[in-house]
């Protein structure tokens, strides 16, 4: 369907500090938002040859989730050895498990897994990290594309030695690196690009990592990876990097940091080094369930806020051990809860921001918040219709005085803090509809 407009209760968080919530239409032609208006506008407003969808009181419209940071290959491990920590969890867990994605047909049948399970839990936009497999890789990008996620794929980058044998040479990973950028780069899909992926300073030599710079300016591709995520692993990377002066020296003195890179985790960044994200434009994607599972640390995200850095959010499987945003979402605000009680950083994420961090937040780290993240005219519609009174969820309903915006804003609290992938009952991506088990229940 190209054209369509839903009337109903609209939300979208525009910033950190605006919610904005009212009853209204968003009209969509091709993907994109052509018109967005109150309720008395739709009502005296001429709608022939248009499809409208009345939706019901207890729904409401919202944009869809933005995952900054997970690792499609790691699903299959997704609550296994979380009682080890991060370099142990790697070596015995994580690179044994990538190393089988060189079998094509393996990859397939997971990713096209990995792809449906995010789009179940409202995540329209996912920000991947792959294995090192070019072609097993190119499994993900089509199980993106077949399903209609909007993505930014990496294929992974390791050019340093580790026990499970999973590294590249520098020239071979280069060259798999620029056939990878060329390859997706030739489905041309405009929802699907590739992002350019050294794991981290852990597992990439100077050479590498400068060398995948330029390609990353050679081509306009975005970059990702992580960085400050636990302390051993500070000391080690500082010990193999030992001319720089923190982990942020590292990356910046090879070219990674501009305003295109996203960082995970930066648990422990100095003010200098959150000065200098600030300057370059560097994101960061929070990844609070992995950062306590594998007892990495706390990431002070009020921190990073102050100091203009961008943030979203990221699940990070499989070191996290949840596929939803909603999900990390609540580990936000709790570890924000946490640090301002022991520590005094706050004050804590609120519901509302976290859920600004979900979407629009999270397109802006991911430089995408011209495309997505909110309902303004031209920019495509990626959304999600949350119904609070769906059979068998996990919200009961209960009779209440509030009415008119407070009504609409009760619902979005009530679902942030209490909802699950059952109160999605339909997800867009670009005006197509990726999700619907609305149907299966109002027949």
């Amino acid at each position: 369907m190209s054209k369509f407009i839903i009337v109903g209760d609209i939300v979208s968080p525009t910033s950190l500090n605006e919610l904005q919530c009212y009853s209204g239409y968003i009209q969509v032609e091709n993907g994109k938002i052509t018109e967005v208006g109150t309720r008395e506008a739709f009502d005296i407003k001429q709608n022939v040859g248009l499809h409208i969808d009345v939706i019901k009181p207890e729904q409401f419209v919202m944009p869809g989730f933005v995952d900054c940071h997970t690792h499609a290959p790691q699903f299959p491990n997704l609550g296994l050895g979380l009682d080890r920590p991060l370099l142990e969890w790697l070596d015995k867990y994580t690179f044994p498990l990538e190393n089988k994605y060189s079998d094509e047909q393996f990859a397939a049948n997971v990713y096209e897994k990995v792809v449906k399970r995010l789009l179940n839990n409202g995540t329209t936009t996912a920000c991947y990290f792959g294995s090192l497999h070019l072609n097993g890789t190119l499994e993900l990008v089509k199980s993106a594309i077949q399903h209609n996620q909007r993505a930014l794929v990496g294929k992974v980058s390791m050019n340093i030695q580790n026990n499970a044998g999973y590294y590249n040479n520098t020239a071979d990973e280069l060259r798999d690196v620029e056939l990878f950028i060329n390859s997706v780069n030739g489905y041309q899909n405009s929802l699907v690009e590739p992002i350019i992926t050294p794991r981290f300073a852990v597992s990439c030599d100077g050479e590498l990592m400068r060398g995948l710079s330029n390609l990353a300016n050679k081509y306009q591709c975005a970059i990702q990876s992580h960085i400050s995520e636990n302390k051993k692993e500070i000391e080690y990377v500082l010990q193999i990097h030992s001319s720089c002066s923190d982990y942020t020296d590292i990356y910046n003195r090879c070219g990674i940091l501009n305003n295109r890179c996203i960082m995970a985790h930066a648990v422990y960044l100095s003010d200098t080094e959150m000065s200098t994200f600030a300057r370059l434009g560097v994101s960061v994607a929070h990844c609070p369930a992995s950062n306590t599972r594998l007892r990495s640390g706390m990431c002070p995200v009020r921190r990073l806020l102050d100091y203009n850095v961008s943030v979203g959010l990221g699940t990070d499987v499989s070191g996290g051990d949840s596929a939803s945003i909603l999900d990390a979402m609540r580990r936000a605000m709790d570890v924000s809860e946490h640090l301002s009680m022991t520590q005094g950083v706050g004050p804590a994420i609120g519901w509302k921001e976290a859920l600004y961090l979900a979407t629009a937040g999270g397109a802006k780290a991911l430089g995408l918040q011209d495309r997505i993240g909110t309902f303004e005219v031209g920019k495509s519609f990626d959304a999600l219709l949350i119904d609070m009174a769906v059979p068998h969820g996990p919200i009961d309903n209960y009779t209440t005085s509030s009415a008119g915006t407070d009504a609409i804003v009760d619902k979005v609290q009530k679902f942030v803090y209490c909802g699950d992938d059952r109160n999605i009952v339909q997800a867009y991506v670009n005006g197509k509809q990726v999700k619907n088990i609305q149907q299966s229940w109002t027949k």
